[in-house]
């Protein structure tokens, strides 16, 4: 299974020991789940991560980055992608490209109405969401 990471997911999992984020980085190997993520989401992380402290900073460093495959950032679709965000398009672009099942995201302001939903065959879900629907078909 292939899941692309939004600069919120990188985020949370660096901040919080705890929450969905994490844990999906933390058991990725061992549920077969390959973590992706764009060069723009990881400059919107390293932008961010000073926010939330030095502990964040270190945990982004040691656990996060050396998680996740790093992939170019894809700037035109190879479909019709009507997007009203621009800040986020970036990211769907670049998970379409990436050819992923999942896309997380915390961003529910930006993808509102995307979140629950499936772009080109790409769901998009909250790390939440998507972990409970794993368990719901006994994935997990």
């Amino acid at each position: 299974m292939k899941l692309f990471l939004d600069s919120s997911v990188l985020l949370s999992a660096s901040a919080s020991a705890k929450g969905a984020s994490r844990f999906l980085i933390e058991n990725a190997e061992s549920f077969d789940w390959s973590l992706i993520s764009s060069a723009y989401c990881l400059a919107e992380t390293q932008k961010n991560l000073p926010k939330l402290g030095a502990s964040a900073e270190s945990n982004f460093k040691r656990l996060v980055r050396n998680e996740v495959e790093w992939v170019g950032d894809a700037l035109s679709p190879e479909q019709i992608l009507i997007f009203p965000k621009a800040k986020d398009r970036p990211v769907v672009l670049s998970a379409l490209a990436a050819k992923v099942d999942v896309l997380l995201t915390l961003d529910r302001q930006d993808f509102m109405g995307l979140l629950g939903n499936q772009v080109y065959g790409v769901s998009i879900r909250t790390p939440g969401d998507w972990l409970l629907e794993c368990r719901e078909c006994g994935v997990i």
